[in-house]
């Protein structure tokens, strides 16, 4: 299916690894120029050759969209290598605290709510001014099932749902402009580095196992490329209906009925 997107520019957050590189990939393969960041600027350059070796047309910077100075360069230097944004991807998150409450710092769940919610509220504040300008545009959310129902730490499922929510209020603002704004849920996904890597690294296969037979109906974890892919659907006209909705990714591992 060709999702008409040749010639956009999409801007990824924490687009150098994991979910983030496989959005951008998904992207990419579909025309977009495409901007990542990291607060890693050895992989963000690692990222950004993959992707130029694939013919992709791809920029990156360092840095830490948590940080307003670097989330306005980040905004400037993409502008000035591939043109302004029509697509904004917010994957950037992670748990900071612990997932009792007793157990996480006041400090901690801050930086939760930074990192998992106000760093996509800031980029999506930079980005949005072109998009309305032009009348199209696409702000994409990576949200988590732990979003929509209880998991994970205190600081990540509080975030993470207040995405969700912050999505659905501003699709209905910009319903009639133009611009669609949506969220993705994955489930427990695995890749290199990411939580449920460690998780399977840390016990033993027991204890995995049991994790996969109590929450995982596929009898196995998730893998990125599904995500990349939801992403780029959402981010084509073929998705042109489709605005304020949240889509579980997750091989049917949660357990809410909407």
């Amino acid at each position: 299916m060709d999702l008409t997107l040749n010639g956009k520019v999409a801007m990824i957050t924490g687009g150098s690894r994991g979910l983030g590189r496989q959005c951008a990939l998904a992207l990419g393969r579909e025309g977009c120029a495409v901007a990542i960041c990291g607060r890693d600027g050895e992989q963000v350059e690692q990222t950004v050759s993959e992707l130029t070796a694939l013919g992709i047309n791809a920029n990156g910077s360092q840095a830490d969209v948590t940080s307003s100075d670097d989330a306005d360069r980040f905004l400037q230097q993409t502008t000035a290598a591939l043109g302004a944004p029509d697509i904004l991807v917010n994957n950037v998150g992670g748990r900071r605290g612990s997932v009792l409450f007793d157990e996480t710092s006041i400090e901690q769940f801050v930086e939760g709510l930074e990192v998992n919610l106000i760093s996509a509220v800031r980029m999506t504040k930079l980005a949005l001014p072109h998009m309305q300008a032009q009348g199209w545009g696409r702000v994409i959310n990576i949200a988590s099932i732990y979003g929509r129902e209880h998991g994970g730490s205190v600081d990540y499922m509080t975030g993470k749902a207040g995405m969700i929510a912050f999505s659905k209020h501003l699709a209905l603002q910009l319903a009639q402009t133009g611009v669609l704004v949506n969220c993705v849920a994955p489930g427990s996904i695995d890749f290199p580095g990411s939580t449920w890597d460690r998780f399977q690294q840390n016990n033993t296969p027991e204890v995995v196992g049991e994790f996969i037979d109590r929450n995982l109906p596929m009898g196995k974890f998730g893998w990125p490329e599904p995500i990349g892919e939801t992403v780029a659907f959402l981010a084509s006209d073929r998705a042109g209906l489709i605005t304020g909705a949240c889509i579980n990714v997750d091989g049917g591992q949660s357990k809410s009925l909407f």
